[in-house]
């Protein structure tokens, strides 16, 4: 199947790919050397090679394994009527391909669930040495006792390669890159905008994607929190975001040592406000390499809409 017979861009893949082989990321905000990253990858690897030799390791690995589904609900200032109640199923950063051992616990922690819409916010890959099919596959297997009864939205994260967008679509997942749908119930309608990675992987076209023709109550996915003031601006109600983990390595009380943001670093963790807009930046399901968590559990978020009138 074509991008064009998906609803995308037909010349998105191959912007994707430029930016992925190429020198530089980019951003909202403008590109940024890949060495940067190099240098703080290799930083990490450090990390994690003196980690190991510590007794502090298996209790990370340990940590990451303890995941909870946090439930909340949020008031959607102009949410129709019709879509009061409406459960949303957010996950994100499953990364599973790092931790296995994660897909048999998060299996557990969602047997049962029963949701109106799966939003998949991007990073199904982790290990870039892994195939884009087994981080996908562990995604499915962790998910499989989910019942799910409108859509499966997903976008992609900083993690993904473009490969990723047609993996998900052959696993039933609506990929939205750089556009829009609309779910119906009866005559109401709710406008959900989902973006490519604007992390790592920003063009023009997510902006025009965000600002385009609007419904009156929308909802935007996008892997990072970076471009909620965009968001806000353009009348979204709704913002779900993931990337940062949580901050994955976190002082007591949860506040991370690095956000991995380079904008918009209020919504670095869980609920958050801009201007009218109501944010969440869930923590993850999975791990970044060294697969370890500290003061940070994993999680998956069932957030009930309601009308906030």
């Amino acid at each position: 199947m074509t991008d064009a017979a998906r609803g995308r861009d037909p010349t998105w893949a191959a912007a994707r790919r430029r930016i992925e082989q190429g020198d530089h990321y980019c951003g909202p905000d403008g590109p940024r050397p890949r060495r940067r990253k190099v240098v703080f990858t290799r930083l990490l690897d450090l990390f994690a090679w003196g980690l190991k030799l510590t007794p502090l390791y298996r209790r990370g690995v340990h940590n990451a394994l303890d995941l909870r589904r946090t439930e909340f609900e949020i008031e959607v200032p102009g949410l129709p009527s019709a879509f009061d109640g409406y459960r949303i199923l957010h996950v994100s950063d499953t990364h599973l391909d790092v931790l296995p051992d994660l897909v048999p616990a998060a299996r557990r922690l969602l047997d049962g669930v029963e949701v109106d819409l799966l939003a998949l916010t991007g990073d199904v890959h982790g290990d870039h040495h892994a195939p884009v099919e087994a981080s996908a596959g562990h995604l499915m297997e962790a998910l499989s006792d989910v019942r799910v009864n409108g859509p499966r939205l997903a976008i992609l994260g900083n993690h993904d390669s473009e490969a990723m967008a047609d993996t998900l679509e052959s696993l039933g997942f609506d990929v939205l890159i750089n556009r829009s749908i609309v779910i119906e119930r009866g005559a109401d309608r709710l406008g959900i905008t989902g973006l490519d990675d604007v992390n790592s992987f920003y063009t023009d076209a997510a902006r025009k994607a965000l600002d385009g023709p609007a419904e009156a109550c929308r909802l935007a996915l996008i892997h990072s929190a970076e471009m909620a003031d965009h968001a806000a601006e353009a009348g979204y109600a709704l913002y779900l975001a993931g990337h940062t983990h949580g901050g994955q390595i976190c002082l007591p009380g949860g506040r991370p040592v690095f956000s991995t943001l380079t904008r918009c670093h209020h919504g670095a963790v869980g609920l958050w406000k801009q201007g009218t807009m109501t944010g969440y930046t869930n923590s993850g399901l999975g791990v970044a390499y060294p697969p370890v968590r500290f003061n940070c559990r994993g999680e998956v978020a069932i957030i009930t809409l309601r009308d906030g009138r």
